[in-house]
């Protein structure tokens, strides 16, 4: 059997993220010819090129292709696995929670409260992600549990229960050919210039790069793009912004997700007092409300520290509200 080193892997993952020697081995701090020869000794290892070099440019194999996804989750994987050992071992442990700024719907001061009701709760490490990393943070155990959106979050590997379920809007300038609309369809934005999200890959933007929701609103004041959002990270519209409805987008639900491997009753508590029975806006703006817990019996098996039959699908820049028992 062919066996890596995470130090090996973490090499190839650079080089692979960056496709640039110089930029992968000043971003793992390291010579650029250490990593030239790392990298080839892994190739002669597996038997298998991974890069096509050439004076220009550096490209992924299909072999290399294989490796960076299945590498990611492996080092992911390793990391989640030394956190939650030493977190086992700390009876003092914090829960970290991690989301972006302003993305809670307004929940999370309520869901905090009934937690701290609870007789098992800990210290609540609030932790503030970019755009694309926050479902890393659960996977590698750098958080406990996360409030995330979908479909825009990866919830690959993370199990997860949905709090909050809203209709997305455009955002617009004040005098854009769409603000004085009462809603419009996704057809009606062809042409539009839509952000590019910094980290993450993909998408349908072809503008400028952001890094968070109050770039991008700001390069919609400038009138450089406009931009599509679950209705509650921009409303109340900020001065000189428009929201209009996006009739025919898929919904946005906020989820409380964790590692779909993390047992720890740390965590099951703090999904226990989330899915409490309580009332919510759905988005459509008529005040239905739902009951976020199932059964009474469901709600028995949280308070004994289980989990809900949730689906399926594992560097903070700012840490902040900490919450302790009673308080």
């Amino acid at each position: 059997m062919v066996e890596l080193e995470t130090r090996e892997l973490e090499y190839f993952l650079a080089l692979a993220d960056e496709l640039h020697f110089g930029r992968a081995a000043a971003r793992l701090a390291i010579a650029q010819p250490a990593l030239s020869k790392a990298i080839r000794r892994i190739e002669t290892r597996l038997g298998v090129p991974l890069f096509v070099r050439s004076s220009r440019h550096v490209e992924l194999t299909p072999a290399g292709e294989a490796l960076q996804e299945h590498g990611r989750h492996a080092l992911n994987a390793v990391s989640a696995a030394v956190q939650s050992a030493r977190r086992a071992g700390d009876v003092q442990a914090h829960l970290r929670l991690v989301l972006k700024p302003g993305g809670d719907a307004g929940l999370l001061s309520g869901i905090l409260a009934e937690y701290a009701r609870r007789p098992d709760a800990r210290r609540v490490d609030i932790l503030f992600s970019g755009p694309a990393d926050r479902s890393d943070f659960l996977r590698d155990g750098r958080a406990d549990v996360g409030l995330l959106y979908a479909p825009l979050d990866d919830l690959d590997g993370l199990a997860h229960e949905t709090l909050h379920t809203e209709d997305r809007v455009a955002i617009v300038p004040s005098g854009h050919r769409l603000a004085g609309r009462a809603a419009v369809r996704m057809s009606d934005l062809e042409g539009e210039t839509l952000p590019r999200w910094k980290g993450v890959p993909g998408g349908d933007g072809t503008g400028p790069e952001v890094a968070d929701v109050v770039q991008l609103l700001h390069m919609i004041t400038m009138r450089r793009m406009i931009g599509v959002l679950p209705r509650s990270l921009v409303e109340p519209a900020p001065p000189g912004l428009v929201c209009v409805p996006v009739a025919d987008a898929p919904p946005s639900r906020l989820v409380l997700a964790w590692n779909e491997q993390d047992r720890r009753p740390l965590v099951a508590s703090f999904v226990a007092a989330a899915l409490r029975p309580r009332g919510y806006e759905t988005g459509s703006g008529v005040g239905e409300t739902e009951v976020l817990a199932g059964s009474d019996d469901e709600r028995l098996e949280l308070e004994k520290g289980s989990y809900p039959q949730a689906d399926r699908a594992g560097h903070a820049d700012q840490q902040g509200c900490l919450v302790e028992r009673g308080a």
